[in-house]
């Protein structure tokens, strides 16, 4: 049975080792024991509308292989050029199926992939490094993304106390 498997590969020569595998399973017949070989990419939007969306790499150094794990196989793969090594080593994990999934509706763009991550999440300890309340560590109560504002919940003369602070004044 064919399973998804990640080859590692060196950065920057994904689409070559793609278009290498792809040779090599023509020349030796493996046909059968192989299904797609992907480069796991995304159309990603960029922050100035003036730019148009660029085709990234979800994964960079990594390659896709849909295969049956055998020997020859694994071999074939392996011995490519560019190609270091399958993740889990002698004897490669697949991915599981839920995997998969996500990263194939990533790239259709049923998913969506953002560039910029959320930095600060409730409940989260945050210390403070600026401001009059510079020095003091509080856990984050709530998070205003638009206008990049947090509500710390501060220890003061031992009472927690809510205080207003920037994204800029806090580290995590």
């Amino acid at each position: 049975m064919k399973q998804w498997y990640v080859a590692q590969v060196y950065a920057g020569y994904e689409e070559a080792v793609k278009t290498d595998l792809e040779k090599q399973i023509k020349k030796k017949e493996l046909e059968e024991d192989f299904g797609q070989i992907l480069v796991p990419s995304a159309k990603m939007k960029s922050f100035f509308q003036a730019q148009e969306s660029t085709d990234e790499q979800l994964f960079p150094g990594y390659v896709l292989v849909e295969m049956e794990a055998r020997p020859e196989t694994i071999r074939l793969v392996t011995s490519s050029l560019r190609v270091l090594r399958f993740l889990g080593g002698k004897d490669p994990i697949p991915l599981r199926k839920k995997e998969i999934d996500r990263i194939v509706s990533q790239m259709k763009g049923e998913l969506v992939v953002s560039t910029d991550k959320a930095e600060f999440a409730e409940g989260q300890e945050v210390d403070i490094e600026k401001g009059p309340f510079a020095g003091f560590v509080g856990i984050i109560d709530k998070v205003d993304q638009e206008s990049e504002k947090l509500t710390v919940m501060v220890s003061i003369f031992g009472r927690m106390t809510p205080v207003e602070l920037g994204f800029n004044q806090v580290k995590r």
